[in-house]
């Protein structure tokens, strides 16, 4: 059972090498966390990779898609088939994940986890659960053998990729309509109530979201999700998309990757990677606030808090992919700033 495995792999990140990292931070020639968030993730990566001065230089976004139901709702400005288009367009280099990551020195790796119709192309990784996901204003957006299958194909990709030595993941996402279903995950695990959690997605006008929210209300009312149950919430009111970037992370944290986690949607995937393995929250990097209202809820309830507040909403791993920089010039800083011996500064007072 891969997701039963892969769980078991998780470990409690390396003490010794976080306060190694800690006592170091210390040292360096500025007060004592005058960095911040940058100091922070420092420590953090140096706990997942038992590093202290670590160098993570082969990085990529995995980026999952998926097509949803719900979207014959009119949940989304956008027709489906602009999934199967966008993803065309990621695997030509041309939509905003590519510029993001070649001006960060990462790849793209898009997976069809399950697009209403597919695409023939030898760059595009397939892991097809089925054709797009069910209605999930009428019942399940899955079986529960899908969503474990979703999961589990996000877990085989991101172990892959880490086998070929990629030391540095983020999750992305493609799929119209999947503001709804994340909004649903985030409603499951909350209960917050879900007039105050639904966006605009691809930027729907007021009365659409409006129609939008009680489309949510009636998919949590027909479907009656368990909280309890990452794997029920997930087959209930999720898309397969959602399951493989929860499997990304997992698979990740399985074996001591750090992952940076996305927006919106990719959110949903690290609730559903919490909910099946708590200590997987250790192994997250949140990226970027995104813009819709769920966000600030999402990233309290995951127990993560975003490095960028850019007013971003896009999705694909943009906000990801961006902070790959700062993750960069938060390593740069452990291995390359003077400690106050080498500089000779006094750090009377600083430490």
């Amino acid at each position: 059972m891969l997701l039963e495995t892969t769980i078991e792999k998780i470990r409690e990140l390396d003490a010794d090498a976080m306060e190694r990292a800690h006592q170091h931070q210390k040292n360096l020639i500025k007060p004592y966390g005058s960095l911040g968030m940058l100091e922070d993730v420092a420590v953090k990566i140096a706990g997942i990779t038992g590093e202290v001065k670590p160098c993570l230089e082969k990085k990529a976004v995995i980026t999952c898609a998926g097509d949803h139901g719900v979207a014959a709702q009119k949940v989304s400005v956008a027709d489906q088939e602009v999934t199967q288009q966008m993803v065309r367009g990621f695997l030509n280099g041309g939509a905003a994940i590519n510029v993001i990551t070649r001006h960060t020195g990462a790849k793209v790796i898009c997976v069809d986890m399950g697009i209403a119709k597919p695409v023939d192309d030898s760059r595009l990784v397939s892991r097809r659960v089925g054709p797009g996901t069910k209605n999930i204003a009428e019942g399940p957006a899955m079986t529960r053998d899908q969503a474990r299958a979703a999961v589990e194909a996000g877990i085989e990709v991101a172990t892959e990729e880490i086998k070929k030595g990629t030391q540095l993941l983020a999750t992305g996402d493609m799929g119209i309509g999947n503001t709804t279903p994340s909004t649903a995950i985030l409603a499951a695990f909350t209960g917050f109530p879900v007039d105050l959690i639904t966006g605009k997605g691809t930027g729907i006008d007021t009365d659409a979201m409006r129609r939008k929210a009680r489309i949510v209300e009636q998919a949590l009312d027909v479907n009656k999700p368990d909280s309890r149950d990452g794997l029920d919430v997930l087959a209930k009111v999720g898309g397969f998309e959602i399951g493989g970037i929860a499997g990304v992370i997992l698979g990740a944290a399985a074996s001591q990757v750090p992952v940076v986690v996305d927006g919106f949607i990719s959110g949903a995937g690290a609730m559903i990677a919490r909910a099946l393995a708590p200590r997987s929250v250790d192994y997250m990097i949140a990226s970027h606030l995104s813009e819709e209202p769920g966000h600030k809820i999402m990233a309290t309830w995951i127990g993560i808090q975003p490095m960028l507040h850019m007013n971003m909403r896009l999705g694909e791993g943009t906000g990801a992919a961006l902070t790959f920089t700062l993750i960069d010039a938060a390593l740069k800083i452990v291995r390359e700033m003077a400690t106050y011996d080498e500089a000779g500064v006094s750090d009377t007072g600083l430490r």
